[in-house]
């Protein structure tokens, strides 16, 4: 084994800078405000510490820099191995059994802060400058790079830095006299190991007062850690008995034939050898099972690998998006076939959506409506699938646009914006002491989906109240009625009087619905606290802001009985208020109010 100084030297400052941060996040940690005992989602493990002095089951990794290759060697190595029969093995991580693939996902997401590992290419250009090409890496492929050959990694753009401020005392400290590299930097949003070694410390010791500072370089820390020690993770020997503790591959006998491939396979890798990292994968993955067959997961295992490749939530919102579009397409054209076509995407995204709820709920072993993430799709399924059947039954294509616009709106939220909550991981302690929590966050996830139903709706009102005037009946549709009417589906008529009536009543019917389900939502979560916490109501800011939620749509329906001369445009107004509060409550609250809700 060749290494140079140069080498063990970045390593072992790397790890004093691993100190450093570490202490920083622990006063930051240490000085956080904490949630009630129980109510907090369990801390993420990104690593089983009970592993880490076992040895990589991949062997003795290469210290050399000078051996570690390029960008191009390395994306032409990527391409050539064939890790599918890998993808599928189960493995023990954070408190569940997983598939190998999701804690490459969740690995890579975890040290880089996006879905892939992605390094850029250069080669001259003829006449000067060079060319630019991207680089992405499949995150199984990083999953067993990062172990078998982690120093290619130290100088490489690695490690996901989401606050600017410290990405840029990152990049003014190695790059202090040159504005344009840190620039390109920035855009990368990543810095290099060996920055983090050289300049944690510095930046650590200036800003250390400073939250935001301190808990972005937590996170940093936790990257870093990540990467040096995810050797640690491979729990992937199944148990004898159910009960017992998944075991790391390196505890396994050197004469293993799990062992021998596993270390076939990183010796391969080193090498560079594709088609015998082909075959000590294939190896490795047919044997694994054979270790106590009969506690080796199956069915479920082969759903979170078609659950991973599906990606059934980001397919469904462009399903839903299609369907808004072509729904608006033929609020303005009149034309049936786009209707009926739009109505079409809207079953194709509605079924993504229930795939991916329902195996989501299957994988966790839980209702899967148990943090933000989940409760996002949770309750735009709820909302959709309300509206589609309000849709068929009144045969109002109005309700399918609707649900279309709540369907795209809150999944593309939810898969796009870092919501917390995407990888499954355990429930907090409080979530499983009552069966009546089920009922209560159902039914108030349900509300607020009625809620956005009904804003959409209200929106279509306040369109044509304000915008289409006269205009409406220039559209001429089939049949004599106008481009709306048509559109929207039987029942609508053919003014525009008519057809704000029509959409009163829709708007209604939906807010309605909201009002009576929220309201039961609320009983029952006083209920379940006096069953958990042992009172109704302690005035806590997610109780408040609930009720005062249920209030607007209270007035709602006195608006409606005091002043029946406008009713619909106030309600409409009172709609568009109602889900700006709901959004305060179920966003705002969680943000920015502590209270005994920490965990939704």
């Amino acid at each position: 084994m060749n290494m140079s100084t140069d080498s063990v030297s970045g390593m072992l400052r790397l790890v004093s800078a691993l100190v450093v941060v570490g202490v920083f996040a622990f006063t930051r940690r240490a000085g956080a405000q904490t949630a009630p005992e129980g109510n907090a989602h369990p801390r993420t493990q990104n690593l089983t510490a009970d592993n880490s002095a076992l040895p990589s089951p991949f062997g003795q990794h290469n210290v050399d820099l000078t051996k570690v290759g390029t960008v191009a060697d390395k994306a032409a190595f990527a391409a050539a191995v064939d890790l599918e029969p890998l993808r599928g093995l189960a493995v023990f991580h954070n408190g569940r059994v997983k598939v190998i693939g999701t804690l490459a996902k969740e690995t890579v997401n975890r040290i880089t802060g996006k879905r892939r590992y992605v390094d850029y290419i250069k080669t001259p250009r003829a006449g000067g400058g060079e060319i630019v090409k991207e680089a992405s890496f499949d995150p199984l492929f990083t999953l067993l790079d990062l172990v078998i050959d982690p120093a290619y990694y130290l100088d490489k753009p690695l490690v996901g830095v989401d606050y600017l401020p410290l990405r840029r005392a990152f990049l003014e400290a190695q790059f202090p006299d040159d504005s344009e590299t840190q620039e390109r930097w920035m855009r990368v949003t990543r810095v290099t190991p060996m920055m983090i070694e050289q300049h944690a410390q510095d930046i650590a010791a200036k800003h250390m007062s400073e939250e935001s500072y301190s808990r972005a370089m937590s996170r940093v820390y936790d990257g870093v850690q990540l990467y040096m020690e995810g050797k640690s993770n491979w729990e992937v020997v199944a148990p004898p008995n159910r009960t017992d503790p998944w075991q790391h591959l390196s505890r396994l006998p050197e004469d293993a034939a799990a062992r021998k491939a596993a270390a076939e396979l990183g010796a391969a890798w080193r090498a560079r050898d594709a088609a015998k990292v082909n075959a000590a994968a294939a190896t490795l993955a047919s044997e694994l099972p054979k270790i106590n067959p009969s506690t080796y997961p199956a069915a479920k295992r082969e759903l979170e690998v078609l659950y991973n490749k599906v990606n059934a939530f980001e397919w469904g919102y462009w399903a839903y998006f299609l369907s808004l579009v072509t729904l608006l397409l033929a609020f303005g054209t009149a034309r049936k076939g786009l209707a009926c076509a739009g109505v079409g995407l809207l079953a194709v995204g509605l079924a993504l959506h229930a795939f991916g709820f329902v195996a989501r709920c299957i994988i966790a072993e839980r209702f899967a409506i148990q943090n933000q993430f989940e409760s996002m799709t949770g309750l735009s399924l709820f909302a959709v699938t309300v509206g589609t059947v309000v849709m068929l039954l009144r045969r109002q294509w109005l309700f399918g646009a609707a649900a279309a616009g709540v369907g795209f709106l809150v999944l593309i939220t939810a898969t796009q914006t870092g919501i917390p909550g995407v990888f499954i991981e355990r429930e907090a302690a409080i979530l499983n002491t009552s069966v009546l929590l089920k009922y209560h966050v159902t039914t108030v996830l349900v509300s607020y989906g009625l809620i956005a139903l009904g804003f959409i709706i209200s929106l279509f009102y306040l369109g044509v109240h304000y915008f289409q005037g006269s205009a409406t009946a220039s559209l001429a549709g089939v049949g004599g009625g106008t481009g709306i009417s048509v559109a929207l589906g039987e029942g609508f008529g053919g003014t525009r009087a008519k057809t704000l009536a029509d959409l009163d009543t829709a708007q209604m019917i939906v807010l309605q619905l909201a009002f009576w389900t929220l309201g039961v939502g609320i009983l029952l979560g006083a209920w379940w606290a006096d069953h958990s916490w042992g009172r109704w109501w302690a005035f806590d800011p997610k109780e408040t802001w609930a009720l005062i939620t249920w209030i607007v749509y209270l007035i709602v329906v006195h608006v409606r009985i005091a002043s029946p001369q406008k009713k619909g445009i106030t309600s409409a107004w009172l709609s568009v208020a109602g889900f700006i509060v709901m959004l305060w409550t179920y966003f705002g609250v969680n943000l920015l109010l502590p209270g005994l809700h920490a965990y939704a």
